[in-house]
């Protein structure tokens, strides 16, 4: 008898789901075992998942707690549903990134490094201090020269400054500094230069003011400098707000004009100062052991027998061992968060829960798959399967068919997605799901072949001497005219290999990789594309008004919230509180621009429809933008149909925000597509309606290379490039290059081996 046996039947009862486009619905969900929801993007999955069982269970948990205490958790929404029944607390592992941050690692975010900073400040040698000491992010800790960051970056004075030209001539090259830009302003208005002369003709310190002041106040600033502005020379200026925020992103291709990244010269790239890394456990300092993979840290640890560590080593090998077993023992603790790939960030959270002693929990997660490689995804069910057999219950939103035959239960949301679907459409064990008549049960069963038809490149790239990150001086050639797929195991060094190829590609490219697109909370797939001026003007037209009237960032936003749709109260170090506002109900809008109509419907009506809803009402309406429709078409083409104009991007998954992003440049010719799983967050209709769409880019004349771990696109391909045989440190080298028929043969790849077996081929 397996362990979850032991425990009562039981199961979660749902009554009445109306959440989004549930058809108020009924559902009982088996507690103990693993439930996958499968179906359309858009068909209800989530609405029922998250929407509804997970804001139920975090709201009543959150009314367990005092008054006083309620007001600094974060607030969850009454779903709309009347009941349900024996809900268990509700732990969600969602797709969201761990962080871009550059101070952020393995070990800071796990919190094995905090428990690594006072193994030292225990037993480490010489005694420097307590645990903050150790710290990169704590000024007793971190090196002096690069603050605790690793890396310096150095700014190539030449090629930021023409010594030519004066300040109003246009002297500083870099964009953000051009002329008439306020940050200009902050140098010409200083009242420290002569903004006629030449930069060549300045006194040294004239030039050591522009270039190297700290920051301070100016004791007698020119007229127009801001009276509480501070005056900082061009290079620290740099480095502070634009080289290590969010807005380097925006500006790579100049950044990288005058800007070479290298590791610190003093820490060497441990973050830390000199005293820190003197104090020793063994031979070996902190930084040694954060630069281990955690297999060779584990090793290291086993043999400290120190009793002032006894449970604190326990605690350390208990977070390392959770890693580990679900494939991530190739990674160091020194690792940035900001270099994971997806699938490695989404297998670290779910190690945080593997050791949890906790049962009965619903653990809930959200395409878990996404990012993994089938290699990978076996050891992912592992884990998965101890939560499972230590009394919990595991639901699953998933389009993955390897994940889908791990479950115990199956529950299938449909018929179609949007306003239409939100019905269950199937109930009962995968095997059953296998044979059934409903639409993943079809697709299920859909057999995978290779492409009859493979092009032949006539224009190949070659990359030599490739050295990035861990893959290992390796050499590839990469046809830039094909539908080129790159493979292997989550972290293997295919993202590596595309930035290289960025590097040195001459040719018009397009990076539609699973990057943030400028997501806030005003930011829609309407903002975006430009749907919205659309819309704006042809309400403006009919009504005989400004157009601004309909502009929820402009005259027509809703005066309480701004145009957001929600109020936001922030409560210190505690999460923001999030809440629809209670004047417009989410709208956006106020009153007077509600008032307007366009065949029938107020603004707030007509962003609230589906994309394939918009497209039906504007292409039937008294006024054919034909802009518009093509708008809306792109985002039918890329799979978007079930997205409302005004969800908000924040909500979307890097898959979707991806194809949005396609979406806009659907047009192309002569151009190379890059990008990066474009199939997360798809069924498996949507995913060859997906390879269909790319296949018309090839015949089009582009070229799109692709990174993906989805067999029906490995299997389209026309060239592929398998990178392995391991990740991190066990990977970094080209293991097949060639048709994709080929790959079945490679001993080495796990690629073809999984493929293999996908294909139903006799091993």
């Amino acid at each position: 008898m397996t362990e979850k046996n032991v425990f009562a039947d039981g199961f979660i009862e749902v009554k009445g789901a109306r959440e989004n486009n549930l058809k108020n619905l009924t559902v009982k969900i088996p507690k103990y075992q693993t439930t996958v929801f499968v179906g359309l993007s858009g068909a209800g999955k989530s609405s029922l998942v998250f929407d509804t069982i997970a804001a139920m269970s975090r709201r009543e948990l959150n009314e367990t707690f005092a008054s006083f205490t309620q007001q600094y958790l974060p607030k969850y929404g009454q779903p709309h549903v009347d009941q349900i029944n024996h809900l268990p607390v509700a732990i969600v592992i969602e797709q969201r990134k761990i962080g871009e941050n550059a101070r952020s690692t393995v070990g800071t975010y796990t919190g094995a490094y905090s428990l690594l900073r006072l193994l030292f400040s225990r037993i480490g040698q010489p005694f420097i201090g307590y645990s903050d000491s150790f710290s990169f992010n704590m000024p007793k800790g971190m090196c002096p020269h690069c603050q605790g960051l690793g890396y310096v970056d150095d700014i190539n004075e030449n090629l930021l400054i023409d010594k030519k030209q004066s300040l109003n001539q246009g002297a500083i090259k870099f964009v953000s500094f051009g002329l008439n830009t306020w940050r200009w302003r902050r140098y010409v208005n200083s009242g420290l230069f002569d903004n006629d002369k030449a930069i060549k003709d300045y006194t040294d310190k004239a030039w050591q003011l522009l270039m190297y002041a700290p920051q301070q106040q100016l004791k007698n600033p020119g007229p127009k400098f801001p009276k509480t502005a501070l005056y900082e020379g061009l290079i620290p200026r740099i480095k502070r707000s634009i080289l290590h925020k969010k807005e380097a992103e925006h500006h790579q291709a100049e950044i990288a004009k005058f800007v070479s990244h290298r590791e610190c010269p003093f820490c060497h790239g441990s973050r830390l100062n000199a005293i820190v890394l003197s104090n020793h456990i063994a031979g070996k300092n902190i930084a040694d052991l954060c630069a281990l993979n955690l297999n060779d840290l584990d090793v290291f640890l086993a043999k400290i027998f120190d009793p002032l560590t006894t449970d604190l080593i326990r605690e350390l090998r208990t977070k390392i061992h959770s890693m580990v077993d679900i494939g991530l023992g190739y990674l160091s603790l020194s690792r940035g968060t900001n270099s994971l790939s997806g699938g490695e960030a989404q297998r670290i959270k779910i190690a945080k829960f593997l050791n949890s002693s906790l049962s009965d929990m619903v653990y809930i997660l959200d395409e878990p798959s996404v990012g993994l490689h089938p290699h990978d995804i076996a050891l992912l069910k592992k884990g998965l399967s101890r939560l499972r057999d230590k009394g919990n219950t595991i639901l699953i939103v998933e389009h993955n068919p390897l994940m889908m035959a791990f479950a115990d239960y199956a529950i299938e949301l449909g018929p179609v997605a949007g306003a239409n679907g939100g019905q269950i459409t199937f109930q009962g064990s995968f095997k059953e799901l296998s044979h059934s008549k409903s639409l993943t049960g079809r697709w299920l069963r859909r057999r995978l072949t290779f492409k009859d038809k493979i092009r032949k490149s006539s224009k190949m790239i070659e990359l030599t001497n490739l050295h990035m990150h861990n893959l290992k001086k390796i050499h590839v050639k990469i046809p830039l005219d094909l539908l080129t797929v790159l493979t292997g195991v989550a972290g293997s060094g295919k993202s590596s290999i595309l930035q290289e190829l960025k590097k040195v590609l001459t040719e018009p490219y397009i990076d539609l990789a699973q990057k943030d697109i400028g997501t806030n909370l005003r930011s829609t797939p309407a903002t975006y594309l430009g749907i919205l001026d659309r819309i704006r003007s042809l309400f403006a037209k009919t009504n005989q008004v400004s157009s601004s009237l309909f502009s929820y960032n402009g005259l027509g936003a809703c005066p309480v919230c701004k145009g957001k749709g929600v109020t936001i109260t922030n409560m210190a170090f505690m999460d923001p509180v999030v809440q629809f506002c209670e004047s417009c109900q989410g709208e956006r809008y106020s009153k007077k621009a509600l008032a307007y109509n366009y065949e029938g419907r107020n603004i707030a009506d007509v962003l609230s429809f589906s994309v394939d809803q918009a497209a039906k009402f504007f292409s039937a309406g008294p006024i054919v933008d034909s802009k518009l429709v093509e708008q809306l078409t792109s985002l039918q083409r890329v799979g978007l149909s079930y997205l409302k104009l005004n969800q908000t991007l924040t909500t979307l998954s890097g898959g979707e925000l991806q194809r949005i992003k396609l979406a806009s440049q659907l047009n192309q010719k002569g151009t190379i597509f890059l990008l990066d799983e474009p199939t997360s967050g798809l069924h498996m209709q949507d995913i060859f309606k997906q390879i269909k769409l790319i296949n018309q880019l090839v015949d089009a004349g582009n070229g799109v290379i692709v990174i993906e771990h989805n067999q029906a696109v490995i299997s389209q391909a026309d060239y592929l490039i398998d990178v392995g045989p391991g990740a991190g440190m066990f990977g970094g080298r080209i293991l097949y290059s060639g048709l994709p028929a080929g790959i079945i043969d490679c001993a080495d790849s796990v690629t073809g081996q999984a493929l293999k077996k996908a294909l139903a081929i006799p091993q």
